[in-house]
């Protein structure tokens, strides 16, 4: 059976954006860089860790009363598979993938060109975000890298999916680069790479209302 259209706001308003990441630390990032909260019709959701985390975070978010999410956003740090990556770096998913199949991305190029402005000096990567419900290191992350993915983290794919299960909608993910080929969690730069993290996410709110604004979304 096919997924039922979201309801939307009532006539003449944005539908809401729901903004969801797995980590305090991630969702601080996000209602700092937007000056204490988000602006207009946002919701940032802290879905806790992994994809089952993730998956009844999201449902219940979609479930409550009054007017549904009209696009739905994964969001927070994420492991770069890609030589050359730096912390710091910003991922644009054209689609997610794990286990149960893949999730289209709508409006990447929006997201792509809106991060480029707002973060110029960081470098934004588009492409496949791969799931995993485990933290990736060593030969696994080649592994992945060999599928194509050029990102892997535990929450996007499950976040979009169950986003999709609820309704019709867009969805979307960015993640932002904590650890790299060159810079895995387990050195000592550790530290350098989620302090840069960290304030790139804090820059990057604008871009999702920009993609918010621009992409179509489900109106009454």
């Amino acid at each position: 059976m096919a997924p039922t259209p979201a309801p939307g706001a009532p006539d003449g308003e944005p539908s809401p954006l729901l903004i969801a990441c797995a980590l305090g630390i991630e969702r601080l990032a996000l209602r700092l860089g937007a000056g204490g909260g988000p602006r207009g019709p946002v919701t940032v959701l802290r879905t806790g860790m992994g994809p089952e985390a993730a998956e009844r975070a999201v449902r219940g978010a979609l479930g409550r009363p009054g007017p549904a999410p009209g696009a739905v956003l994964a969001t927070g740090f994420c492991a770069g598979l890609v030589p050359g990556m730096h912390p710091g770096d910003v991922v644009v998913a054209e689609e997610t993938r794990d286990p149960y199949g893949t999730t289209p991305c709508v409006g990447t190029g929006v997201l792509a060109d809106a991060l480029a402005w707002a973060i110029p000096s960081r470098k934004v990567h588009v492409g496949a975000l791969t799931g995993s419900d485990h933290v990736v290191r060593g030969p696994e992350r080649a592994g992945l890298a060999a599928t194509g993915a050029v990102a892997v983290d535990m929450e996007s794919a499950a976040t979009l999916r169950t986003a999709l299960a609820a309704g019709e909608r867009p969805v979307a993910a960015v993640r932002v680069v904590v650890d790299a080929p060159e810079h895995e969690l387990v050195r000592i730069g550790t530290l350098r790479g989620g302090i840069a993290a960290f304030r790139v996410l804090r820059c990057i709110l604008p871009a999702f209302h920009t993609w918010h604004r621009d992409v179509p979304l489900h109106r009454r």
